[in-house]
């Protein structure tokens, strides 16, 4: 459908996807907040704020000045949180949360990248807190995230590592230099005007219910556009979303194989028998 069963041996390659909006349907990070503020990390006044904010993003996306009026917010928001509650209340209510908002297009390309021999790669302006839970759940292979400073087990308020416009960009050529993936032949997904840079760095960008300024260049890119709109959750998902590891993957493969010969072999020796006879559909 979009080209992407080819596979060549010479070198690696990856399929890199945004999350929020591209893979899920709403922010991953404003999701949480009423997890957060049952655990007592944040009060009523937050969850309304985060909530007007998450009825911002999906109304029209966020552009520059307002992703980094979030980050400022989210970064005072969250100082002197204790990160390990932090994970426990993620790990809690992921599948809640987060299972009924993947798309299935979504899914489903990370399948077939899968199956053509790609590493899936979660590049977030989220939190790692958030997107590495997120990212196991959806079978990702590596996760890009920001990173706040911790100190203690807190949060500082402060941003170590901010996984955002070319910081995008500059963490996918990173992994590509690190892991070998040749990226003129890599896919990269997204919906927000702010990710060109990413998917300028690969040779298959794809614009993913792209916000008014993206979809504008992507079609002056002649850049595919894709429309995800069906969350579903992953049990209720033919195939499931869930693959065996590429080795099991292998070992299946040959055990097939072996039952295919086995198989051959009974049938030739049957038709040798005399009065033996084979039943056809």
């Amino acid at each position: 459908m979009l080209g992407i069963v080819e596979n060549h041996s010479l070198s690696r390659t990856a399929a890199f996807f945004d999350l929020d909006k591209t893979v899920i349907a709403k922010s991953s990070t404003l999701t949480f907040s009423k997890s957060f503020y049952q655990g007592g990390l944040i009060n009523r006044r937050a969850v309304l704020r985060t909530a007007y904010a998450q009825f911002v993003f999906l109304a029209g996306g966020a552009d520059h000045d307002q992703m980094e009026r979030m980050r400022e917010y989210l970064s005072a928001l969250c100082r002197g949180w204790n990160v390990q509650q932090v994970r426990e209340l993620v790990a809690e209510t992921l599948h809640e949360l987060i299972d009924p908002i993947i798309y299935d297009e979504a899914a489903s390309l990370i399948e077939a990248h899968h199956t053509a021999g790609r590493d899936v790669v979660i590049v977030s302006t989220s939190g790692a807190e958030v997107v590495e839970p997120i990212g196991e759940l959806l079978g990702a292979d590596r996760v890009v995230a920001t990173r706040m400073v911790v100190e203690d087990g807190a949060f500082t308020g402060e941003v170590e590592y901010y996984a955002y416009g070319p910081t995008k960009a500059e963490a996918i050529r990173e992994l590509a230099e690190s892991e070998g993936y040749d990226l003129a032949r890599c896919y990269a997904y997204s919906d927000s005007v702010t990710d060109i840079p990413m998917l300028e760095s690969v040779g298959h960008p794809h614009a993913v219910n792209p916000d008014r300024a993206l979809r504008r260049e992507a079609a002056a890119r002649d850049w595919p556009i894709l429309s995800f709109n069906r969350p579903v959750r992953l049990k209720q998902r033919v195939p499931a979303l869930s693959l065996p590891s590429r080795p099991a993957l292998v070992t299946a493969a040959a055990v097939g194989a072996a039952v295919a010969t086995a198989s051959l072999v009974w049938l030739a020796s049957r038709r040798r028998t005399p009065g033996a006879r084979i039943a056809r559909l």
